[in-house]
């Protein structure tokens, strides 16, 4: 889309490139990762504040901290620092007032996250409960007195006595045993136990007691019960209704069957005293998320997608229900916009709704009626993306970054404004030459978006060798930002150009681009991979194109096993968190059913893809010499569930069997991603060392 305010943008990119030093560096890991990390910033009821949180890093994760900051929307006067503890504030949510702030931190004598309250007035901050389990996600009562959270119990609780004793039976087992009758044992980098969660109530003051307002439902008594799965545990989103009678939460009820069919969120409805069965707003497939209400009341946004039953992506959308709720009223705000919401916020005195979508590499500021259907964009920086959207009063906040720009806090009210400088000195000081954009047709006729990362130093009179990174997903594009995992720049260094392709399968080009990787997880994208190569090559004389390299993880590792099974232009591949073979994973693996629609039936099935495309099924190509030649490093971690490590262990050893030269590299501390910094740093160095020994 066209900006709407080339002046604006103009004038953007000149104040946040003005003051460059003389000279700059090439990035290094301890630039990456002990660059500071704000998290999403949440502005205050009355608009005049926003709170947000600030990781200070170290390789040493007893070193590392992470504290709230304060920054007012009124004036220009600095963030400043309120908390001082190592420990994460998490799920900070201010009160009606704008003067306290309630969040969720493991403490000093807290065995779980527990509930804090601060009062930004001074003092320390209090801690209001002391639960088993912990507490997580406050949210404050419309007239401040109360505060709703997440906890969790064990099967047959009713009340914390019963979970402190389920715990302590739990805790002195004489045996040693993970026992499962439900899909799935384990989730991402975990194994699952029994406990579920819900939602509860209590007075906004310590000792309070907390009402468990699922406790003997119907509802928590079924079978497919249970919180949407995330990283840390189950999760369920909650919002008070404005007259503060009931809140409106969203769990499934077919988490049972994750194993045969998707598993979806409904919205609920509970009275805040817990005293009668949860009320169902919504019967169909759809999953609702992202819930908001209104400043006045009237109208519950939510964000959905459908569920269509044999597809394999639908896009996200942005919907409402008017409140006292009615389920005629529903009224999807997005439909005639081919892309998903990421977020959305929801400013006083606007008609309008403000939100961001992925679009060939960047997230920018758009809006909606309250009617719908009238999107237009609003004023964004011309590059990078916008995150972490929130609004308080009339005050419209989030963050921003680009590949060159370590995230800061912004105002998004009129043009765009940086309210932080938490890492532009230092940022300053390195040498981060901007991405570039292409696009070009492949010969399936799809419009192909990649970017193109200079190294530090860059000579175009060089010729300089091409390391094309692949993303994960499939169900994601590359963004222009400030990466800590795979850093753009660190990965180029001084010697190298990365190319960065938005192969079929990714988002932010249409819900038919992201779908079209069904019955084709793997041949197509990586065809569209070779010839975005060949593209680059064409384009950018400084390409090198006798010294290529390929790698990727997640998704992009799947792709780079493929590339080095069918094809042998490139010099080495990189593969972290690779799947071997499609059966195996199907098999092992943290989801099922999404992975049968993707092939297009079950692995007894008459689809050919898990034969014909599973990488390991091409080990033929070694003989023909058509594939297995190029050098391939390795790694995975190995608590990683949801690429488990079995597909390393195997491709390892048929790259060993055909005597190519490979390496393997285990983290066992690792999940799917490597996150210690000790790790990283010599994983990074591992990776620098394979491309300089095959491509130098």
């Amino acid at each position: 889309m066209k900006s709407k305010f080339p002046v604006l943008l103009l004038a953007f990119v000149a104040v946040a490139f003005a003051a460059e030093p003389a000279v700059r560096k090439p990035i290094t890991h301890e630039d990456v990762w002990l660059m500071k990390r704000l998290g999403a910033p949440v502005a205050s009821p009355d608009g005049k504040w926003t709170i947000f949180s600030v990781t200070n890093p170290a390789y040493d994760s007893k070193e590392q901290s992470v504290d709230l900051w304060l920054k007012s929307l009124t004036d220009d006067t600095p963030a400043r620092q309120i908390t001082f503890t190592k420990g994460a504030e998490s799920g900070v949510s201010w009160s009606p007032d704008s003067r306290r702030l309630a969040f969720s931190a493991k403490r000093e004598g807290d065995e779980a996250a527990q509930l804090y309250v601060l009062d930004l007035a001074g003092g320390e901050a209090e801690r209001l409960t002391s639960l088993t389990l912990g507490a997580r996600q406050p949210k404050w009562s419309p007239d401040g007195q109360r505060l709703s959270f997440v906890s969790e119990v064990y099967p047959g609780n009713t009340d914390e006595d019963a979970v402190k004793k389920s715990a302590k039976d739990r805790k002195d087992r004489k045996y040693n045993a993970r026992a499962y009758e439900q899909f799935p044992p384990r989730f991402w980098n975990q194994w699952l136990d029994d406990r579920k969660a819900h939602v509860f109530v209590m007075d906004a003051k310590a000792g309070a007691k907390a009402t468990d307002l699922l406790a003997g439902s119907k509802l928590a008594a079924l079978p497919g019960f249970g919180g949407g799965q995330g990283d840390d545990g189950q999760t369920i989103e909650t919002e008070w209704t404005s007259d503060g009678s009931g809140i409106v939460f969203t769990v499934s009820t077919n988490r049972d069957e994750a194993a045969r069919a998707a598993v979806f969120t409904q919205l609920y409805l509970v009275a805040a005293t817990g005293s009668v069965e949860p009320q169902r707003l919504t019967n169909d497939t759809s999953s609702y998320g992202g819930l908001q209400f209104s400043p006045d009341g009237k109208t519950l946004f939510f964000l959905t997608d459908p569920n269509t039953a044999g597809k394999v992506y639908d896009l996200n959308r942005l919907a409402s229900f008017p409140w006292p709720f009615a389920a005629e009223g529903r009224k999807v705000l997005t439909a005639s916009l081919d892309r998903s919401i990421s977020r959305y916020a929801l400013p006083a005195g606007s008609d309008r709704i403000y939100f961001t979508y992925e679009h060939a590499g960047l997230e920018q500021l758009h809006s909606v009626s309250y009617a719908g259907s009238d999107v237009r964009d609003e004023p964004s920086p011309a590059t990078g993306s916008i995150g972490g959207l929130s609004a308080g009063g009339a005050a419209l906040v989030g963050t921003w970054d680009s590949a060159v720009s370590p995230a800061e806090i912004y105002s998004f009210n009129d043009a765009p404004k940086r309210l932080t400088s938490i890492n532009a000195a230092k940022a300053a000081t390195l040498d981060l030459p901007p991405v570039d954009h292409f696009t070009f047709k492949a010969s399936d006729g799809r419009e192909i978006h990649n970017m193109i990362v200079r190294p530090a130093g860059f000579d175009p009179a060089k010729k300089y060798p091409l390391f094309m990174v692949i993303h994960g997903g499939a169900a994601n594009m590359w963004h222009d930002t400030f990466v800590l995992r795979w850093n753009y720049h660190l990965l180029a260094g001084s010697e190298y150009v990365l190319l960065l392709t938005d192969y079929k399968g990714s988002t932010g080009y249409g819900e038919e681009f992201a779908r079209s990787i069904q019955f084709d997880p793997l041949k197509g994208p990586a065809d569209e991979l070779n010839e975005a190569a060949d593209e680059a090559v064409r384009r950018y004389a400084f390409i090198d194109s006798t010294r290529m390299a390929a790698g990727g993880a997640s998704y992009g590792g799947h792709l780079a096993n493929w590339l080095q099974a069918t094809t042998t232009r490139y010099k080495c591949i990189i593969s972290h968190a690779g799947e071997a073979d499609l059966a195996m994973q199907w098999g092992t693996s943290d989801s099922i059913f999404g992975r049968e629609v993707n092939s297009g039936s079950p692995i007894w099935g008459d689809s050919k893809v898990w034969r014909e495309q599973s990488p390991a099924m091409q080990g033929g190509n070694h003989e023909k010499g058509t594939g297995f030649k190029s050098p391939i490093l390795i790694t995975v971690g190995e608590i990683d569930f949801r690429v488990p490590m079995n597909n390393a262990l195997m491709w390892f050893a048929l790259n060993q069997r055909l005597g190519v030269p490979s390496k393997l590299l285990v983290f066992p501390e690792a999940g799917h991603w490597i996150l210690r910094g000790e790790d990283s740093r010599y994983w990074f160095g591992e990776v620098r060392g394979w491309l300089a020994k095959y491509l130098k």
